[in-house]
């Protein structure tokens, strides 16, 4: 007969995901997610294809981020600082996504499908955005609660 009391590791990882998909860098990292899906989409249907590489790599690296945050990692891997490493995925993909998105809005006459992606992506560029600046928020904190003394006379 199989030991009941012993733990699911299976069932750990959807509490671990539940439990992080409540926090607000979960909520942000499904949303960027879920947003660089629905501009994949959008992009495939339209006649230029191209533009969706941008969502599909931001997808893949907010699915990676939002893995190892949500299984704290980053708290185990020490060698990578995940914390500036997630600020500059988060302002590469804000940049990305609103320069592309610009381009597909303003030179996508007659193709729905891209004009939706841009649009999409001008929503996703303000949430790549917002997520740089809590981060860099982070970032600010925990430079000012670990800063060296300037004192001469120390």
């Amino acid at each position: 007969m199989a030991d009941t009391t012993a733990s699911n590791p299976a069932a750990n990882c959807v509490e671990k995901l539940k439990s992080y998909v409540k926090t607000q860098k979960g909520v942000i990292l499904a949303a960027e997610i879920l947003l660089s899906f629905i501009i994949i989409i959008c992009y495939a249907a339209s006649m230029y294809g191209g533009y969706s590489a941008v969502a599909i790599c931001e997808m893949i690296f907010a699915m990676f981020f939002f893995g190892i945050f949500m299984m704290e990692l980053d708290k185990q891997i020490l060698v990578i600082n995940w914390v500036w490493t997630d600020l500059f995925r988060a302002g590469i993909g804000a940049a990305l996504y609103i320069i592309t998105s610009l381009i597909c809005v303003i030179g996508g006459s007659g193709d729905g499908a891209r004009i939706a992606g841009g649009v999409f992506g001008l929503i996703a560029g303000i949430l790549f955005a917002y997520d740089t600046y809590t981060i860099f928020l982070q970032v600010k904190s925990n430079m000012q609660h670990t800063a060296a003394s300037t004192d001469d006379r120390v």
